[in-house]
């Protein structure tokens, strides 16, 4: 991590003189890297592969280092097979725009003396989808237990908040191997499309753990729906889909079209949505076979991974999550709680306290593990949480973020990296309690406490 932040602080200090760089610019602030993009597709991607050579390079090795450790001692690691494979899945699905991009951003690592090549770039932004159609093709011999339910988010307005507008909030939760590297604030004016202001994984086409705003006014995030099978290889890339939603999205309608159209059913998620110009808040529940879109001026809408519509989880989880208490149900108790305490007073400030939130609805005490908003799988003794099936899986709240709409309209909002809580994790440490884990070593870093800090994109 020390040899990462020299690389990071290096390319701040040089001079670069490429016009393709012209615009762009890179600052690292409390944990996060905000990284300016502006230009045609090619320009965007080459920016974003030259600012973020060095992130780019570790996220390829965690994905290495995660094939490895799938493969098993012994056996030959699958990272190469899955690049080509979903290279060849998914390229011919993206438009061209993106492919633009996506070009683009291997150029630019290639500038700074990156050995990386384009299937790298592009399994490195599609990894999720190729995950989902990984356990479609495990669900066809009766393999796949599903999609692992992350992320705790809501989204409010009317009488459910201070000031009668639009407040949105989301905790990102991933393996803190991966989730580390979500800390990158995208600030992107395409040639075409809505300005965006979004945070995102190194090398993203997309956000990744999706949190955007844009100039028209638009706010979205999601959490993804626990135990989800379903893929369908003719479809588009979700990272396409939820590119398109806020680059070209200008209503709740326009968002519902681009991510219903070419739907691969890759990252199914409760989307939730803001929409600052009609103050109406919407949830898009986006399976593969069911797709149900409610729409609201008035109340909240939660989510923690369970889905609602019974259609949906009959036909395409391969559990009922609501039928027994785990770290999904447990979550939307505490949702529904601080929804019906907090009516008509929502605002930031509570945002912020919801995303750091450790209060376990069910036992009624303070916990630190997965059965509260702001998660922590390093303290959970309940395997049912990581791929490996085992308890204090290093995975949880990684970061969060906060809008509201005056926040929205001025394009920022508030993001804090690391637990929303500010509780550290340090991993030596969780090495040392927990060596059976000792795999990640090379991979898993700190993630320390960071301060609440508001972003704002550049004219």
């Amino acid at each position: 991590m020390a040899m990462l932040a020299l690389l990071a602080s290096t390319i701040l200090t040089l001079a670069p003189t490429d016009a393709r760089l012209a615009g762009s610019s890179r600052e690292n602030k409390a944990g996060w890297v905000y990284v300016r993009l502006i230009g045609d597709p090619e320009h965007l991607g080459f920016q974003q592969g030259y600012w973020l050579e060095p992130e780019i390079e570790q996220m390829v090795q965690v994905s290495k280092a995660y094939e490895a450790h799938h493969a098993g001692d012994g056996k030959p690691s699958q990272y190469d097979a899955h690049r080509e494979e979903a290279m060849r899945l998914m390229w011919s699905k993206t438009p061209k725009e993106y492919q633009q991009e996506l070009k683009g951003i291997a150029d630019g690592v290639a500038a700074r003396g990156s050995s990386l090549k384009l299937p790298d770039i592009v399994y490195n932004a599609y990894g999720t989808d190729y995950q989902y159609y990984s356990d479609w093709h495990k669900a066809q011999e009766d393999k796949a237990k599903g999609a692992p339910g992350h992320c705790s988010a809501f989204v409010a307005t009317g009488s459910a908040t201070k000031d009668g507008k639009i407040v949105m909030a989301h905790t990102c939760w991933a393996d803190y191997a991966q989730g580390e590297h979500n800390n990158i604030i995208l600030d992107l004016t395409p040639a075409h499309g809505n300005h965006i202001l979004m945070d995102s994984f190194p090398g993203h086409i997309d956000s990744g753990d999706d949190f955007a705003i844009n100039s028209s006014g638009i706010m979205l995030t999601e959490t993804t729906i626990d135990s989800f099978v379903g893929f369908d290889p003719k479809g588009v890339p979700e990272p396409v889909r939820m590119r398109e939603s806020v680059q070209y999205g200008n209503s709740l309608s326009d968002v519902e079209k681009w991510f219903v159209d070419g739907n691969n059913g890759a990252y199914a998620n409760m989307w939730l949505i803001g929409d600052t110009k009609t103050n109406e808040i919407g949830s898009l529940e986006l399976g593969l076979k069911n797709v149900t879109f409610h729409r609201s001026t008035d109340g909240s809408i939660t989510s923690c991974n369970c889905p609602i519509d019974p259609m949906l989880t009959t036909q395409e989880c391969t559990k009922d999550c609501k039928l027994t208490s785990n770290m999904s149900s447990d979550r939307q108790a505490r949702w529904a709680e601080l929804m019906k305490r907090d009516e008509g007073k929502i605002d930031a400030e509570l945002g912020k306290a919801y995303m750091g939130d450790h209060h376990d609805a069910v036992l009624n005490k303070h916990s630190v593990g997965l059965s509260t908003l702001c998660g922590h799988g390093e303290g959970e003794s309940r395997p049912d949480h990581s791929g490996d099936d085992k308890p204090y899986f290093p995975m949880g709240s990684v970061q969060g973020k906060v809008v509201t709409t005056d926040l929205c309209k001025k394009m920022s909002f508030w993001a804090r990296m690391g637990h929303p809580c500010g509780e550290a994790f340090i991993a030596a440490d969780f090495l040392s309690a927990h060596p059976e884990y000792s795999w990640q070593k090379p991979i898993l870093g700190d993630m320390p406490t960071e301060p609440w800090v508001l972003f704002a994109a550049r004219k």
